[in-house]
């Protein structure tokens, strides 16, 4: 996890972070269970590199917890404030995961070709053509999902997500 508050279903653990980050995170879970992205003041001093990170761990708060349109909000919101940040390109990538939990699987495509487009050396483009084989099979597109599979073994062959497509190329149909 990144550095930031752990989020449980009853608990907010105390992160490095300190009790700031811990009161963001607990702002968060209250307003996902309101059906809203909660976006915190930034604690007064804070750096724009802790405005940077707590605003990530905000998005991906809700994430953990299943409010994944309060998550696609906070990880757009994200990527607007601070689109040349290093986590960019994970914030992209779990945008298109959020989709795909929520059954969505055209937009989590969409979000995921973004991430190939727009951060084409990422070290979350081989996870990004899993998530759209993922979606591809979802959507009754076997062929497409093995030609992404394909593609993810043959530039990524090294990856995790390589080892996964193989074991899903050996059972697809």
């Amino acid at each position: 996890m990144a550095a930031g508050a752990t989020v449980g279903a009853d608990t907010v653990v105390t992160p490095p972070g300190g009790a700031a980050v811990v009161a963001a995170a607990a702002t968060a879970a209250t307003a996902a269970t309101a059906g809203t992205a909660a976006t915190p003041s930034p604690a007064p001093g804070a750096s724009g590199a802790d405005r940077e990170t707590r605003s990530y761990d905000n998005a991906q708060a809700q994430r953990k917890i299943g409010n994944y349109q309060g998550a696609i909000a906070g990880f757009r919101n994200f990527i607007a404030q601070y689109p040349k940040s290093p986590l960019a390109h994970r914030a992209q990538y779990w945008i298109g995961d959020s989709y795909y939990n929520l059954r969505d699987y055209k937009n989590a495509i969409a979000s995921q070709q973004r991430v190939i487009s727009n951060y084409p050396e990422s070290a979350s483009v081989p996870d990004a053509l899993l998530n759209i084989a993922s979606s591809q099979v979802e959507l009754g597109d076997a062929a497409g999902a093995r030609r992404t599979l394909d593609k993810l073994v043959k530039r990524y062959p090294t990856s995790d997500a390589a080892e996964k497509a193989r074991r899903r190329l050996a059972t697809l149909k």
